[in-house]
């Protein structure tokens, strides 16, 4: 399993609930992109629109930006392919307050290209601080055992 980029920043941000894995809908040129390692995650999100999820904001640059169909996007939504089952309980979640969901890594399985996406809930600034204290008291004793 090929990992081409990862939303750490997410993990800090969010707790996550559940994870989920879904194919995209691509055109070859981002296929090779993102096999490349060009791909961004930052500010992305998956939306739900009339029971389809997208992916929304993550940037995938032409492969080769002279040879790009001059209508290229890198930002266009791209559609996650999911199954019925899954689509109608995250339909059912993310219309609770305060979940939404959030793309974690895109990697590659069995020659596609998956999305891993969770079902997250914000942190408050306290719970970020909180994590960080108690991961820098499991670094000390740690460094003390050696």
């Amino acid at each position: 399993m090929n990992i081409y980029a990862e939303h750490k920043k997410a993990i800090y941000d969010y707790e996550i609930l559940e994870k989920f894995e879904g194919g995209m809908v691509l055109v070859g040129q981002e296929v090779k992109s993102i096999k490349t390692g060009h791909i961004n995650l930052t500010g992305s999100y998956v939306v739900n629109n009339q029971g389809e999820f997208y992916l929304i904001g993550a940037k995938i640059p032409a492969y080769q930006p002279k040879n790009a169909p001059a209508d290229y996007n890198p930002e266009r939504p791209r559609k996650l392919l999911l199954n019925r089952k899954e689509i109608n309980y995250l339909t059912g979640k993310v219309g609770q307050k305060g979940l939404a969901l959030t793309p974690l890594k895109i990697y590659e399985r069995k020659g596609r290209i998956k999305l891993e996406f969770g079902l997250a809930k914000g942190k408050k600034k306290f719970d970020k601080k909180e994590k960080i204290k108690k991961r820098d008291i499991e670094r000390d004793i740690r460094r003390e055992l050696k």
